[in-house]
């Protein structure tokens, strides 16, 4: 189980560099409702209709999970930590979802890496 950057899911949905190695960790993995309105928007800017969007992801067997109170302070506390690195909202949600659970957060961004080591939140490259 993984918490998943917006880039690991749209390197699967767009058979990117990488993709193989998320698609092993898709089933159970989670995804943070901001990292799922990042994929939905980069799907809707190709041009993918909000139905297929819906259809598409739900065939990734990927639980989206809503952000409570806690983790909004955690991804506000990480602006900080994260700030240099230029890391977004949707980086810090994945980031703070992955500490929270207790598993790695899986992403394409290796500025991540640094932030895990100063944060204690293990990170893993897909690529």
């Amino acid at each position: 189980m993984r918490s998943l950057d917006s880039s690991a899911v749209i390197a699967v949905l767009r058979d990117e560099p990488g993709a193989a190695l998320v698609a092993r960790h898709l089933p159970g993995s989670l995804l943070s409702t901001v990292n799922y309105a990042e994929v939905v928007g980069a799907l809707a800017r190709r041009g993918t209709r909000p139905a297929d969007v819906r259809t598409v992801v739900a065939a990734l067997a990927l639980r989206i999970i809503d952000l409570d109170q806690e983790l909004a302070f955690r991804i506000g506390e990480l602006e900080a930590a994260t700030r240099r690195a230029g890391l977004s909202l949707g980086d810090r949600a994945c980031l703070a979802l992955a500490e929270k659970r207790g598993i790695p957060a899986l992403t394409a961004d290796r500025a991540w890496t640094e932030i895990g080591r100063q944060t204690g939140i293990e990170v893993e490259l897909f690529r």
